[in-house]
């Protein structure tokens, strides 16, 4: 796999990882959502997810170190065994697709969810506050869509978080040792089932750099943009993130 990489096609794998933890550094999350679709577009889907959760599992040791203290435990317990379960659903469809088919999922998905936000941002939605009994759905499904496509289940836990009224500091401890939790399960499962190869390995290793310091520069970059205008880029890249997939497919 890596003999038949062009130059051009290396320079683009270190240049999505490089913008998907800038913004991952800027927002707290979406380094999957972005980097997988985007790794895609030249590697099968088959190893892009698995080399995408190795990477983010790397980032998320240190983030929950770092982060420990202002988990929200409560929340983290509640949520812990659905986004397992979650994660044990998606690896079983993970296996059985084809590789196409993926890049078709993963396609209509972020068209979907990129149209979801452009209109939120259009239209406007009211502020809604959820319960605990959210938490079983949503970490079920939040992990399962990760599982499947190497991010965008996150938002998911993102939204309810919001909705519950957790504040910035804690909502990013939380998170980040939610989904160290989840990479656990998801990486296991990717290694049960053969996908971390020499090559992918390899690959990983390269790209750890270009992931510390895009995080770092993302993390500097985060307070200069304001959270309306972040959200619009977003949604943009990941409209034509999926339709590139799409023609890709």
């Amino acid at each position: 796999m890596l003999e038949s990489l062009t130059p051009l096609q290396i320079l683009w794998i270190g240049a999505a990882a490089f913008a998907a933890y800038v913004i991952r550094g800027m927002s707290g999350f979406g380094a999957g959502l972005i980097l997988a679709p985007l790794l895609a577009l030249v590697l099968p889907v088959h190893v892009v997810v698995p080399l995408s959760g190795l990477l983010v599992f790397v980032l998320f040791i240190y983030l929950t170190v770092r982060d420990r203290h202002d988990v929200i435990w409560r929340e983290l317990k509640l949520l812990a065994l659905p986004t397992i379960a979650g994660v044990i659903a998606g690896l079983f469809l993970f296996r059985t697709l084809d590789n196409r088919l993926l890049l078709i999922m993963l396609g209509c998905f972020l068209i979907v969810y990129a149209t979801y936000m452009l209109a939120v941002h259009a239209f406007g939605l009211p502020q809604f506050r959820c319960s605990e009994r959210w938490a079983l759905p949503v970490g079920f499904s939040g992990s399962f869509v990760d599982t499947l496509f190497g991010g965008g289940g996150g938002t998911l836990i993102v939204i309810y978080m919001h909705a519950r009224g957790i504040g910035r500091v804690q909502f990013r401890a939380t998170v980040a040792t939610l989904w160290f939790i989840e990479m656990i399960a998801r990486i296991s499962g990717y290694a049960v089932g053969g996908y971390y190869t020499r090559e992918v390995l390899i690959m990983v290793v390269a790209l750890l750099p270009v992931m510390a310091a895009a995080t770092w520069l993302g993390e500097r970059l985060g307070n200069r943009v304001s959270p309306e205008t972040f959200q619009r880029i977003l949604a943009v890249l990941l409209m034509a993130s999926g339709i590139g997939l799409l023609v890709k497919s």
